[in-house]
């Protein structure tokens, strides 16, 4: 279990906040609205009011004991900046900084922070891939263009062996695993047959992965 600090308590930041805690983690909640703060204050593990623009009132909460430290600050981009300069003046280590704008983005990356959100992008990003590819349950992006996937096989679904699912694809595609029920078999044979409603999780490049989805249908 660890603790995380998450400043600005709207949307974004509350939804954060009570996904943390739901994993087993503690979460103090700021926000410079004492409404707030005082709504959330039952389902976080601490709520704090703090103008955090002001670095000694920053400096009082001791940000660096935390994991990492959450900035989910809404429109106002100079709060936003002003409260990461602080933390990383106060020597956080661990900065995840939600940006609104390509402007935003340039300046936290000046700022050097430890990743840059942008969440309407990326949840854009994956209701896109979900359109796209219905099968695709979840994908995770694991850089240099490679993803691992977790795909839901349809019903009806023809079964055939995993070497002919990715045939043309072998040294590319690898399975993973496959979920049938309460089963789970890791790193199947090629020889293994999938059948409809399992589940494979799937590793390989983004374009070697989109050419077999028509074969996942």
């Amino acid at each position: 279990m660890a603790h995380f600090t998450v400043i600005g308590l709207g949307r974004f930041g509350i939804t954060a906040s009570i996904e943390l805690i739901h994993m087993g983690h503690t979460v103090t909640g700021i926000d410079k609205d004492e409404k707030l703060a005082e709504q959330y204050s039952g389902e976080l593990t601490q709520a704090l009011i703090c103008d955090v623009t002001d670095e000694r009132a920053l400096k009082e909460l001791n940000l660096c004991q935390s994991e990492a430290v959450l900035v989910a600050i809404g429109e106002d981009m100079q709060a936003s900046l002003l409260c990461t300069l602080h933390l990383k003046n106060l020597g956080v280590k661990e900065i995840w900084v939600k940006a609104n704008t390509s402007a935003h983005h340039t300046i936290l990356s000046k700022l050097g922070v430890t990743r840059i959100i942008h969440p309407e992008e990326e949840m854009g990003a994956r209701v896109a891939q979900a359109l796209n590819y219905p099968m695709v349950s979840d994908y995770l992006s694991i850089g240099h263009g490679s993803y691992i996937v977790d795909i839901h096989l349809p019903s009806p679904f023809q079964p055939m062996t995993i070497d002919s699912l990715i045939k043309g694809f072998e040294n590319s595609i690898h399975c993973l695993m496959v979920k049938r029920g309460q089963e789970v078999m890791k790193s199947p044979p090629s020889s293994y047959i999938v059948r409809e409603c399992d589940t494979l999780i799937l590793f390989g490049p983004k374009e070697a992965l989109v050419r077999i989805a028509p074969r996942l249908k």
